[in-house]
């Protein structure tokens, strides 16, 4: 009895070792490579992810560091400007305009000379979150706004060991800050996150070819510059170069004039001259410039947490080229001081 059970299990180790065998008999072809059989086909890799700011190659999401900054000629070269992600331009009073700079991709260690704030500056913040926010005093009756701002209040008064003053300047264009004490003083400050931008190639169509492009203000002038040495836009003030304390002269892939309505708000400097109360809520028509064109845009912003969205006249996305992007709030017809 024990022979025909011995026989079944060799018969089906048999059954199991014959595909092995078999397998094992598969030779290739002559000249296939016998590694092409297994091959698993390449994955496509991962695009990195790009910073919302400004379109380039980076995950890091930093706090957002934001500082008004000086933009006469008594306060220039201004230092810092060249690492950040964004700089608007505002009008303030007398019809001259300083800047806001946000800082985020890249920080550098220090920047200046820092200014007073403005009633506009705190409703551009909230669609960073609520970010810090660099400044050298403000108007008494403006600082209750200020208190219920959506921002961190990282000024000379609220955090004074983070300013200096710049050897070889003079009072009041000579205070400059260290930004790694500023972002110190608010560590809740918001990371970058997305605020409407869009990057990527330009619009096929609707572009008209330009070398400059000029933006008056009641007391300044603006004219950009395409430069395809450089691959950006470079920057004039008021006919002169407008240079960096780092060296080189500013400039940026993108610049964009946003027409905002711009009207007096209720208040002035101590010479009662009016400051400006500039809207960026709202809808309204911009032009582009990257890559030595011109595009006729439209932008929208339906509420002050929400970021601002570009788009072509036909309504496609407005893409802006990976850079640094300047967007210089502009009314559409000057406003008198």
């Amino acid at each position: 009895m024990r022979l025909p059970r011995m026989i079944a299990v060799a018969l089906a180790g048999a059954a199991v070792v014959a595909p092995a065998a078999a397998c094992s008999s598969d030779e290739p072809a002559p000249g296939r490579n016998p590694q092409a059989a297994v091959a698993s086909p390449t994955p496509t890799p991962t695009p990195e992810p790009t910073h919302p700011f400004t379109g380039l190659p980076g995950a890091a999401r930093r706090p957002v560091l934001t500082a008004k900054i000086e933009n006469t000629s008594a306060g220039k070269p201004q230092l810092g400007l060249k690492s950040a992600d964004i700089v608007y331009v505002t009008q303030v009073e007398a019809g001259l305009t300083r800047l806001i700079a946000v800082f985020s991709s890249k920080i550098p260690a220090k920047i200046g000379p820092v200014r007073s704030a403005r009633i506009s500056d705190l409703h551009l913040a909230p669609q960073f979150g609520r970010p810090a926010f660099a400044y050298s005093g403000a108007q008494t009756k403006m600082l209750p706004f200020i208190a219920e701002a959506s921002l961190f209040d990282v000024s000379d008064s609220r955090a004074p060991g983070a300013y200096f003053r710049q050897p070889g300047r003079y009072a009041p264009y000579n205070l400059f800050a260290d930004t790694r004490k500023l972002l110190a003083a608010a560590p809740k400050a918001s990371r970058a996150s997305d605020i409407g931008l869009t990057f990527g190639d330009a619009p096929a169509e609707g572009g008209t070819p330009r070398k400059t492009y000029s933006v008056r203000y009641p007391a300044a002038r603006f004219t950009f510059g395409w430069s395809e040495k450089a691959g950006k836009w470079l920057i004039w003030q008021d006919g002169e170069k407008d240079m960096a304390a780092e060296g080189g002269q500013l400039g940026a892939p993108t610049i964009v004039v946003q027409y905002t309505r711009t009207e007096r708000s209720q208040f002035h400097d101590k010479n009662q001259s009016y400051t400006p109360l500039v809207h960026t809520t709202g809808r309204g028509r911009a032009v582009v410039l990257r890559d030595g064109k011109a595009f006729k845009a439209r932008w929208s912003r339906a509420k002050e947490k929400d970021g601002t969205v570009f788009t072509t006249e036909s309504g496609e996305p407005m893409n802006f080229a990976p850079g640094q992007v300047w967007i210089v709030l502009a009314a559409p017809r000057p406003v008198t001081p």
